[in-house]
């Protein structure tokens, strides 16, 4: 199931069945296998496996393990006491360790076998292709392979004991492990090279697990977004396990350790670490509503009254968190993830008419200098469209009035799409303005004697636009229209 690994290895096998063997059956069955990977990646799940680091202790082990760790890949769905029975069978002299702790000389120097194993957590190291946020269900893939660094959090307790609350002195104390080469390889266990360690806060402690918590809510509603048929049992107990006071508390206790004038007056270096935790228990709002509204939507009759209590008790958390922390609202990135139209799809059909190719001839109107129409979908049915009657105007009345018909055309034209009302608005205006200095116009007249030219070669030809638009001359029986020679391009007659 490493499906991107395949698509790796498919693409090489592409450019040799294209480019160098020219076997395009072949790669027509390359190519559907790759279209199918890429669906199997954002629909399918696949199990994460755990991994384990073991260290052999002792001279009685052979010199290429003795007093090394190792980090293990374990199999689909294998706990650790599986992992462990699975190891001890290939060593039945070794003794397990009970504890973590790297262990002393007196020990690694021992002529006995010692076995130490505990579960340690991938870090995830996206590559750098992904340089803006994608989906869970791609991203996971990575957090469980092409890893090299584990690790391990252990809890340690300096100062004082508290009873009433464990949050305000627990320091955590992280082990680092990196791996010569990157897990899953050739092997399913590689040797560690080199082990840091670090100490992490409490109250570091408290903002990385809210940040975990918000990327556990987050990434759950992605999988219910993306996929309806996703079992509802999950989503029920991550969301009754935070928004339900008497399972965990949820941050409540993170308010009295760290929220209290105490805290800050001996901590004001941590001043913008409290901001912080504050806003990510403000964060925490947006995503419990998404969440809380999947549920409803998919919960059955027999987990109703489930559902609603723990509406009560979300909203009950809500007034509380918003009145002391402010709002916070999730962007749109939830919505367009239900099947909406990508916006490069969008883009393309609200492009401005400008922008559109025009036909061969494009129908416009003479009075519109500046801004060209829209040609007409169904071609020139120009006779319905021909204006009957010319008004006798003054140049300036006219050209007046087709400042204010401009204006007027120009929003008509913004507020509508479809291209033959506007082809019909332009066409039935009778105040068209004539300039003889800016266009030589090219008409003929209809006898009652001859049968009428087609329709399509009744057009006028502006030079200065170089557009065709519909003559509005009125007909005249009195004048002879000029012989038409058949030939493959239109002829016309200057009047």
């Amino acid at each position: 199931q490493m499906w991107e690994e395949a698509i790796a290895l498919g693409k090489e096998l592409a450019e040799q069945y294209e480019n160098e063997m020219f076997d395009y059956e072949q790669l027509s069955e390359l190519l559907r296998k790759q279209a199918q990977f890429y669906e199997n990646i954002v629909k399918v799940i696949r199990p994460k496996p755990d991994y384990f680091a073991v260290g052999y202790y002792g001279q009685g082990f052979p010199t290429f393990i003795r007093n090394k760790v190792f980090i293990y890949r374990g199999k689909e769905y294998e706990r650790r006491e599986d992992f462990e029975a699975r190891l001890l069978t290939q060593f039945p002299n070794a003794e397990k360790m009970k504890t973590t702790s790297p262990p002393g000389d007196d020990i690694k120097n021992s002529s006995g076998q010692y076995i130490q194993c505990f579960t340690v957590k991938p870090k995830l190291d996206l590559p750098s292709k992904f340089h803006r946020p994608v989906s869970e269900q791609i991203v996971s893939f990575y957090r469980v392979n092409e890893v090299q660094r584990f690790t391990y959090s252990r809890p340690v307790r300096k100062g004082e004991k508290n009873p009433d609350n464990e949050f305000a002195n627990m320091w955590i104390e992280r082990t680092i492990y990196v791996t010569a080469y990157k897990l899953p390889g050739i092997l399913r266990w590689f040797e560690v090279k080199s082990v840091f360690m670090v100490e992490i806060s409490p109250l570091e402690n408290a903002i990385e697990t809210m940040q975990l918590t918000n990327d556990k809510i987050n990434n759950m509603v992605q999988q219910h977004l993306n996929d309806p048929n996703l079992p509802i049992n999950p989503l029920s107990m991550l969301l009754n396990g935070i928004v339900d006071p008497a399972v965990m508390g949820g941050f409540t206790n993170y308010e009295k350790a760290f929220f209290t004038e105490k805290y800050t007056h001996e901590h004001p270096e941590d001043h913008d670490k409290i901001e912080k935790l504050k806003d990510l228990i403000a964060w925490q709002i947006p995503f419990l509503a998404e969440g809380i509204r999947i549920h409803g939507e998919k919960v059955t009759e027999a987990l109703r009254p489930f559902h609603e209590r723990m509406e009560a008790c979300f909203r009950q958390l809500k007034d509380k968190v918003e009145k002391q922390y402010g709002v916070r609202a999730v962007l749109s990135s939830l919505d367009d993830r239900r099947g909406s139209r990508p916006r490069s799809m969008v883009r393309s059909f609200t492009m401005p008419s400008s922008s559109r190719p025009l036909s061969v001839a494009s129908v416009s109107s003479i009075s519109s200098d500046s801004t060209p129409s829209r040609p007409g979908s169904d071609g020139f049915v120009l006779e319905p469209l021909l204006p009957k009657k010319m008004h006798s105007r003054s140049q300036d009345k006219l050209d007046k009035d087709d400042l204010d018909k401009d204006k007027k055309e120009k929003k008509k034209e913004k507020r509508n799409s479809k291209h033959q009302e506007i082809f019909d608005k332009e066409f039935k205006s009778t105040d068209i303005s004539l300039q003889q200095s800016e266009a030589v116009i090219l008409s003929e007249t209809i006898s009652p004697l001859r049968p009428q030219r087609p329709k399509s070669q009744v057009i006028n030809v502006i030079s200065s636009e170089r557009r065709f638009s519909v003559s509005p001359s009125p007909p005249s029986s009195q004048v002879t229209p000029p012989p038409i020679t058949p030939r493959t391009k239109l002829s016309f007659g200057i009047q």
